[in-house]
């Protein structure tokens, strides 16, 4: 492959920002090569870095660990004590000299986010630790930045519609914009690798952990939005990773919890899966991460694909050809230690082709069977240094060898920038779903329906989310010009919270409800009915998955909305639309299926509305 100049060199955080302005919040940059694209130079230089190794920094070259606290040396005393709890050391510093890793994630629950210009102190402190070791080779900086339900970063930062809604927006152009922003916003902090795109295709309702974060079901419509979102990332300056590979988009179980089987057939995997992934794989990916998934077709050995050598190296590197960086998907989820012990998963993964080792229960364990293996010969010095060298040049194409360390100044000039912000709200707008307006009644008209009354769930908010859904809808309306009342009633609400919300509707014009998963049980259903039954018009915004439709057909509602998510941009964009301030341009990129008869179809892919 040619080499390039690494994407840090040719757009840099400051220059990125200048682009962003002058084309409405995207660079209009060249297509860029993948970041571990390199040439026989470089790999002459980064064989020299990893022939100067111990075989103990070898080793910890291939994890990703988590830490606790928002510095690299100084954290929190309640940092202090679950670092020491759970890896042995006290600090981010210690963890790097303690076990030399090659990179490290952040998380919200382990506080690495509490704002951007912390983010960015934290991440300088973790490059320092590391240049401070002997073997002076830098981080790799990762996280979950999926946007739509899945942050790390929050406000101030730029928060975008998901995948789903992304999907039912069917623009590249605006994917890959999404994308762009989010990776620019990373850069700017020191986050250099997202463990985004998801490449799933959701071809099952039933989903417990996909869900929105797909694009669809649509396995062609998948790939074009997976290869515009893999450009957008990388043309920013940041890694992607596509994940979770070979396809999670069909399981009833969640990994997290449970070893999911995915009884596809080789033909249906290449049909309905691995389009995504091959897309991906064309647009010159640096990162996949693997899937704690059993596929029979595919491996029968009952191996999740993260331990599967027939999956992870006899189809996704020899059948796909991809020779960039895979990186399994946490091995502190219970789909990948089902099986085996902590001792022997990383092992085990590495047997089957991966390369970076992502946040392992117990680090010590780990990373000593690691070391055990390779003394032993179960593992040869040679496997490990074919990981080390891809992860080295994912490195070297990042500009992290030439330069590791960000500044406030690329911080402020960059996240949650007002061209971002804008465009932020503009893809919004072109998501949001009009399923159903039977009467006509949108858009709601400040004539006649002045006064609203905003009721439904309260889901958990993602990060950076100013609170919950209601309370978000309500002051957008009241943004519009409305007069409007919020009313949590909860995810499942009790007779006595939807006799508190029937009171509260009285007298007003319309009510619009803010729905979370509703099933044939729900009693989000028993709200809507009785909502419907004062009379008053009623508006429902599935606020989640789409299908929350399917279970309310004949409840009586007015109108119908599909949102993806109940992140404020989204809230906002969809109070916009039910005020007629924008167009609901947005189209179901899943079929709704009847809740009476799943075989039947109530709204199929490509149903929407317009005014």
């Amino acid at each position: 492959m040619p080499h390039r100049t690494s994407r840090r060199t040719l757009l840099t955080a400051t220059a990125a920002t200048a682009a962003a302005a002058a084309t409405g919040g995207f660079a209009a940059t060249p297509a860029l090569a993948s970041a571990h694209t390199t040439n026989a130079s470089t790999d002459s230089r980064l064989r020299r870095i990893i022939a100067g190794m111990s075989l103990e920094e070898k080793v910890g070259q291939l994890f990703v660990m988590r830490v606790y606290g928002h510095s690299a040396t100084e954290p929190d005393q309640v940092d202090i004590d679950e670092n020491l709890k759970e890896i042995g050391v006290r600090t981010a510093a210690e963890l790097i000299a303690k076990y030399h890793v090659g990179g490290i994630i952040y998380f919200t629950w382990a506080r690495n986010t509490r704002d951007p210009h912390q983010i960015a102190d934290l991440s300088n402190g973790l490059q320092h630790a590391a240049l401070a070791e002997r073997s002076r080779v830098p981080l790799i900086v990762s996280t979950d930045q999926e946007h739509g339900i899945v942050c790390r970063l929050g406000a101030p930062a730029t928060l975008l519609p998901g995948a789903m809604a992304l999907g039912a927006g069917a623009s590249r152009s605006d994917t890959r914009r999404a994308a762009w922003i989010a990776g620019a916003e990373l850069a700017a902090v020191g986050i250099n690798q997202n463990y985004a795109p998801d490449a799933d295709v959701n071809v099952n309702p039933a989903n417990p952990v996909i869900g929105v974060r797909s694009f669809g079901s649509d396995p062609d419509a998948v790939a074009d939005l997976v290869a515009a979102q893999v450009k957008g990332y990388q043309g920013a300056g940041i890694a992607a990773t596509a994940k979770h590979f070979p396809g999670h988009g069909d399981t009833n179980v969640d990994s997290h919890t449970g070893l999911p089987v995915i009884n596809h057939t080789r033909a249906q995997w290449e049909e309905l899966d691995a389009p995504p992934f091959r897309a991906a794989v064309r647009a010159r990916i640096d990162s996949i991460m693997t899937a704690h998934i059993v596929v029979p077709a595919l491996d029968p050995s009952g191996d999740p694909a993260t331990l599967s050598r027939p999956i992870l190296t006899g189809i996704l590197r020899e059948e796909l050809g991809y020779d960039g960086v895979v990186v399994t998907d946490s091995l502190a989820m219970q789909g990948v230690r089902t099986k085996y012990g902590d001792d022997r998963v990383p092992v085990l993964a590495l047997r089957a082709g991966a390369d970076q080792l992502l946040n392992p229960p117990n680090l010590s364990v780990a990373w000593n069977a690691v070391l055990k293996a390779v003394r032993d010969g179960e593992l040869t010095e040679a496997r490990i240094d074919e990981s080390i060298l891809r992860i080295l040049r994912l490195k070297s194409g990042l500009g992290l060898f030439r330069d590791p360390f960000v500044t406030h100044g690329g911080v402020d000039r960059t996240v949650g920038s007002r061209a971002h912000l804008a465009a932020a709200d503009r893809i919004a707008e072109r998501t949001t779903t009009l399923l159903d307006n039977p009467g006509s009644l949108l858009p709601l008209s400040r004539r006649t329906h002045r006064s609203l009354l905003v009721v439904g769930a309260d889901p958990a908010s993602p990060s950076g989310t100013t609170g919950p859904p209601t309370t978000v809808l309500a002051k957008a309306f009241g943004e519009l010009g409305f007069s409007a009342q919020a009313l949590s009633t909860g995810t499942a609400p009790k007779q006595a919270k939807i006799d508190e919300a029937v009171a509260a509707a009285r007298g007003r014009d319309a009510v619009i409800v803010a729905t979370y998963n509703v099933t044939a049980t729900s009693s989000q259903r028993t709200l809507v009915t009785a909502l419907v039954a004062t009379g008053v018009p009623v508006i429902t915004v599935a606020i989640r998955n789409p299908y929350d439709v399917a279970h309310l057909t004949g409840a009586g509602a007015a109108a119908s909305l599909a949102a993806y998510s109940w992140i404020d941009v989204e809230l906002r964009a969809a109070a916009r639309v039910i005020a007629g301030r924008a167009e609901p341009e947005g189209t179901l990129p899943v079929p709704v299926q009847r809740a009476d008869d799943p075989t039947q179809v109530l709204y199929p892919v490509g149903h929407g509305l317009s005014y």
